[in-house]
């Protein structure tokens, strides 16, 4: 018996089981982010001197991201850097939809 090998816990069925397929966005739904992102972004600009108004825009733009694209770790950056006080004048959150739209077109490698 070959002990040099870590053993591992595998369900009796794992070998029957195809890989789940990756969920994508179709690109409508990419659109809408897209879409919601640019105008908060746009927004941002002008509430630059209310913070809290600022604030609360930026909350309700990562809520909606994220009822759209799911769980997603990059909408959490996009928030932090939104709350960085005079980072409204650049369009984080198009960049955070960007990265996520860049990203779901990555294929990850199948593992055998």
């Amino acid at each position: 018996m070959d002990t040099d090998k870590p053993a591992l816990a595998v369900p009796e069925n794992a070998a029957a089981a195809p890989p789940t397929p990756i969920k994508r966005h179709t690109r409508a739904t990419l659109a809408i982010a897209f879409g919601i992102a640019a105008v908060s972004d746009f927004l941002a600009m002008w509430t630059v001197i209310a913070p809290p108004l600022q604030i609360t825009l930026d909350v309700a733009t990562a809520f909606v991201l994220f009822l759209i694209l799911g769980r997603r770790w990059a909408l959490l950056p996009g928030l932090i850097a939104e709350a960085i006080p005079g980072m409204g004048v650049f369009p984080v959150w198009v960049l955070v939809v960007l990265s996520i739209i860049i990203y779901d077109g990555i294929k990850k490698p199948h593992k055998a």
